[in-house]
């Protein structure tokens, strides 16, 4: 019996300039022509239609290098269009030294692995040692089909809308089956689950096991998430999983202390749901929270971080030199130090009508998930920060109009300039200043909102389905009482803000003043913008995290 015939998996590379195209394709074949099929294109559409070949006949592509400067399709363009079609494949442009900034760009569009500049000459120290590093991490990658979660639901549950969230903002691939829409698969999908429809959500695994109802600390566990420590004792334990968190955790582990992170829902705390950031350092085209969060989340597990999701914190207290962090289920963590970053969460709108709709209409964030459920339809958006802004940007790609309530008589006061700009050459988004939201009706979801002028008192009732909020920055700390002082709005107070007339807080042991970011427990920390009188920026909360874990170490130094 002859064996099957394996075929090699394809380095592809293209260039508009048939001289340079030749000699990219001679040198990687006299390097790697033995173990793989070196395929060389004259142009983005060229090396388009080579992948789709090599697509139909199920083979694989190792790599792509693509020169930036090409007619019709980029580089850049065309690597973003070949990760439909090889995701896994590893990405290089070819650039020259006046394009460095092109490949900065490609960082952020097409998640770049490499730039190279032209000429790579000689190939042995300039070219061969980054393939090889490229192709070792390709064939070591778990490339086999993912098994996608599926989510059974109704559109207008906030039971279904949150387990959907959930998967999403942890990076947790689903496809999502809404039986009022008809859809056979949904059916069929039920029946295999021994259900009828009365109870929604149903959540079919991966591995094909339904669960009914579930809770997100049954999902995280069913789907691969981590939400039982691994130890009792660590040497830092970082409360929170948004920007400052993250921060916390990245440094924590990198510098050798043993951290575990913990998080209620998701990484990525509000920023997590932006849909795009544009005045974070280094990202000049922008980035998603979604994209920024999960490479921050990556980097903490590179470093040996435990991420426990699904974990809620209720309590803190010292136990000699330990702080122990106890949870809702009874578990308790203990180590020398805590970070806390638990950020602050949407104010819930105070409206007759809206309490009832969470989850069936009325969201708080940007609940991006929603976005394609929008199409041809009104969306109202209540805020006027940056987080407000960008929404309306994202949601103008999808719903008909977008109206941007906001209670102030300018943007300006409160949205960066960038923003406004960008809010105004859209035509489809609309800015009703002085007005704000008193009222909404809906049986089993929005149907219509009342809407009233501030200046004139006048009300407008109209016909809406989604309404997404954004105000107002109200922090979790509720579980901290007792434990570490806060402000008169729950906001934890940290290093000189507790000294008043040079006397250290009640209780305070230490001979030395608090350290800047030092809560009035000893050892334990707080970053990002549950501290008190933080700059509620993303880039701000990052640089807390990490001056906390410096902190840290001073504190581990003298302790």
């Amino acid at each position: 019996m002859t064996t099957p015939r394996v075929a090699r998996p394809s380095i592809l590379t293209v260039d508009d300039d048939p001289n340079v195209s030749r000699a990219v394709a001679r040198d990687l074949r006299r390097r790697y022509g033995s173990g793989y099929r070196v395929v060389r294109a004259e142009s983005g559409a060229q090396a388009l239609e080579a992948l789709r070949e090599i697509k139909l006949r199920g083979e694989e592509v190792a790599a792509l290098l693509a020169d930036y400067r090409m007619p019709g399709l980029s580089g850049i363009e065309f690597l973003e269009a070949a990760m439909d079609l090889f995701p896994a494949a590893r990405r290089v442009l070819l650039t020259a030294y006046a394009d460095t900034d092109a490949a900065i760009r490609a960082i952020n569009v097409v998640d770049l692995d490499h730039y190279l500049l032209k000429p790579w000459d000689p190939p042995e120290e300039k070219l061969y040692p980054v393939v090889d590093r490229l192709l070792e991490a390709w064939a070591a990658d778990d490339r086999r089909e993912v098994r996608q979660v599926r989510v059974v639901g109704h559109r207008w549950s906030a039971r279904s809308y949150e387990v959907r969230d959930f998967l999403a903002r942890n990076s947790v691939p689903f496809r999502w089956h809404a039986v009022d829409d008809g859809d056979p698969e949904t059916a069929r999908l039920l029946a295999a689950a021994g259900q009828d429809g009365a109870r929604l959500p149903v959540v079919v695994t991966a591995d094909g096991r339904p669960l009914v109802e579930p809770g997100d600390a049954e999902l995280a566990a069913e789907v691969g998430l981590s939400t039982r420590p691994s130890t009792d004792f660590y040497d830092l334990i970082v409360i929170g999983g948004g920007p400052a968190g993250l921060g916390a955790a990245v440094y924590g582990g990198s510098e050798g202390l043993r951290t575990v992170l913990v998080e209620r829902r998701a990484t990525g705390g509000q920023a997590g749901t932006s849909s795009r950031i544009e005045n974070y350092l280094g990202f000049p085209d922008g980035v998603s929270g979604e994209q920024l969060t999960e490479r921050a989340r990556r980097q903490a597990l590179k470093f040996d971080v435990e991420v426990l999701t699904a974990c809620d914190v209720v309590g803190l207290e010292a136990r000699g030199a330990a702080r122990v962090v106890r949870l809702g289920d009874g578990t308790e963590l203990a180590a020398h130090t805590v970070i806390l970053a638990t950020g602050v969460s949407y104010r819930m709108l105070d409206a007759p009508g809206l309490g009832g709709l969470t989850g069936r209409g009325v969201y708080y964030g940007a609940a991006t998930t929603e976005g394609p459920h929008c199409a041809g339809q009104d969306v109202y958006l209540v805020g006027g920060a940056n987080s407000a802004g960008q929404a309306a940007l994202y949601f103008a790609a999808h719903a008909r109009r977008v109206v941007l309530v906001v209670r102030g008589d300018s943007l300006a006061r409160s949205m960066s300039h960038y923003l406004v700009e960008q809010l105004a050459r859209v035509p489809a988004i609309e800015v009703r200043t002085c007005t704000e939201v008193v009222g909404g009706e809906g049986r089993d979801h929005l149907e219509s909102l009342t809407l009233r002028h501030t200046r004139t008192g006048e009300t407008t009732t109209v016909p809406a389905s989604w309404l997404f909020a954004f105000i107002g920055a109200a922090p979790r700390t509720d579980w901290l009482d007792g434990a570490v002082a806060r402000d008169e709005r729950g906001f934890v107070l940290a290093g000189p803000d507790l000294v008043v007339d040079g006397a250290p807080p009640a209780g305070w042991e230490p001979t030395r003043p608090p350290y800047h970011l030092e809560t009035s427990l000893p050892g334990v920390f707080v970053a990002g913008d549950v501290r008190a009188e933080s700059v509620k920026r993303v880039a701000s909360a990052v640089g807390d995290g990490a001056m906390a874990v410096s902190l840290v170490h001073r504190y581990l130094e003298r302790s």
